[in-house]
């Protein structure tokens, strides 16, 4: 017979990590899924990343973020989570994804594959998506794209020492990748298709990455894009017309997406403009009865307009949310 909780939660990053905490508060008995690690977006990040924020715009549950430094790192991130985790003894399913769900409000059935390739199959009231973005790189749709040394995720520099790299993009994580891998010895060049580096870039990056392509350290093509991607080389379009150049590794920094697709499958209507799910702004809840949104997946595309230090806000109003409806089914 399946397991049966008041409340399932797919994904477990600081977001969903949240809505359990707040759900177990409430008293309603919760199951977390993730088909990586506990916050896995975190752990996927590159190994010295420098949160751009505060320990305490990053605390969940009421738990006291502390760092070295005024900012934290991907490290210190990791062991908060998992301390957070493990104060409210979450219920959480590591390396367990999420194949669907069928059912209605009050009664939903929830199909999973875990690592070893094996099926189960879960029951709860409600369900609650807070999947992210991270885990579907924006892709460049060109031939070769799908070749081993093509990257989307940069995580450090020393294994690309000596090697030619390409990366694609002009923003914060495309510079730092940069200068990172100009640093450790990499041959560096940038292809982008605006016309010079992201005014988004944060501005203790941005002019150090100018300064590298203004004296030529890291070669850079704007108004171009990577035409071709081949074993030993790359085909760039370029405003000069078509360039070759020798290449070792590719890092497709082009951005990520959330996975609109398993939202769409399972009844989450998406606004054709934005890929914004339909919401009630005040509980969160989709308009398919039962199904809640929690993070940056509300944003749709518009993923820069949620972070951590916002989404995980998401928890305390789903939660309230939830108790109140189960109050009036009883």
């Amino acid at each position: 017979m399946a397991e049966h909780f008041d409340v399932a939660i797919v994904g477990a990053g600081p977001t969903g990590l949240a809505c359990g905490i707040e759900l177990k508060k409430r008293g309603l008995n919760s199951v977390l899924f993730d088909k990586g690690c506990i916050v896995n977006s975190i752990y996927h990040y590159p190994t010295n990343l420098v949160f751009f924020t505060t320990p305490e715009l990053l605390e969940i549950g009421d738990i006291p973020m502390t760092s070295l430094n005024e900012k934290p790192g991907r490290t210190e991130g990791l062991k908060y989570y998992r301390r957070v985790a493990d104060h409210y003894k979450l219920n959480v399913h590591q390396y367990e994804k999420v194949l669907g769900f069928e059912g209605s409000d009050g009664s939903f059935t929830i199909r999973t594959e875990t690592s070893d390739g094996n099926h189960h199959c879960y029951r709860a009231g409600k369900i609650i998506l807070a999947t992210g973005y991270y885990d579907i790189p924006n892709k460049l749709n060109v031939p070769g794209e799908d070749l081993d040394k093509v990257i989307h995720y940069y995580r450090e520099a020393h294994p690309y020492y000596n090697h030619d790299v390409l990366i694609v993009g002009a923003k914060n994580s495309a510079c730092i990748a940069a200068l990172e891998l100009f640093w450790t010895g990499a041959r560096v060049t940038m292809v982008h298709r605006g016309p010079d580096i992201s005014n988004n870039v944060k501005y203790w990056i941005k002019p150090n990455i100018e300064n590298r392509i203004k004296v030529g350290e890291v070669k850079a093509y704007f108004h171009s894009a990577v035409k071709e991607i081949r074993p030993h080389d790359v085909i760039l379009q370029t405003p000069e017309g078509e360039v070759c150049l020798k290449n070792d590794f590719v890092f497709a920094m082009t951005g990520y997406r959330p996975d609109f697709e398993f939202m769409a499958e399972h009844g989450i209507y998406l606004d054709p403009l934005t890929s914004k799910p339909i919401t009630d702004p005040h509980t969160l809840e989709s308009e398919r009865k039962g199904i809640y949104l929690a993070g940056v997946i509300v944003a749709g595309t518009h993923t820069n307009e949620i972070f951590i230090e916002n989404g995980r806000f998401h928890g305390k109003l789903i939660a309230e949310a939830i108790e109140k409806s189960m109050q009036v089914a009883v």
